[in-house]
């Protein structure tokens, strides 16, 4: 190997190496792609916030769209997104379930008294299995479930005013079958 080829494998390898880097600047962190898209929504049987002897269940969402929205009252993004919630459930597009994610019940109802509570129910997923059965990376996550429980779309970070028309509503329409 002549010594001129031994300098461009290396120069080959790095200029791969910046160009997978470059790449991910331009990539938006919101849009990680998930493998549970058209899978089955995780089984579940959780305790709800104001009841804890009322479960609420997989099986209890069957024939019902719905959005899963994975919080808790310790996460800044949350409270970042949780007046988008409000609006969404002012909207009533689509029942939100929140799931209070590794947090103390009484946080949880207070953060709820103080920023409003756009959930139909809040379960409580004190130690943290559902959400890692669901795959969650980190809170804020939505997912959005149609009527057979099988995920049609996740929100990886917190919601945004634009992700309601832009995202949210055709997303919806696409799973009701409308617009076809």
């Amino acid at each position: 190997m002549s010594g001129r080829t031994r300098f461009l494998i290396p120069l080959f390898i790095f200029l791969i190496m910046a160009g997978f880097l470059l790449k991910g600047l331009f990539m938006d962190p919101r849009h990680i792609p998930s493998v549970l898209i058209n899978k089955p929504a995780a089984e579940f049987n959780l305790p709800t916030l104001y009841n804890p002897e009322k479960f609420i269940s997989k099986a209890d969402m069957k024939g019902k769209i719905w959005m899963l929205n994975v919080w808790a009252s310790w996460c800044s993004a949350c409270r970042a997104e949780h007046q988008v919630l409000n609006a969404i459930a002012g909207m009533g597009i689509v029942d939100i379930i929140g799931l209070d994610y590794k947090d103390e019940a009484a946080d949880g109802k207070r953060w709820l008294q103080q920023l409003g509570n756009p959930y139909k129910e809040v379960l409580v997923d004190k130690s943290g299995r559902t959400g890692i059965d669901f795959g969650v990376y980190g809170v804020p996550e939505s997912f959005l479930i149609d009527g057979d429980g099988v995920i049609r779309h996740k929100f990886t970070g917190p919601i945004y005013y634009p992700d309601i028309k832009g995202v949210l509503i055709p997303k919806l329409k696409e799973i009701r079958g409308e617009g076809k």
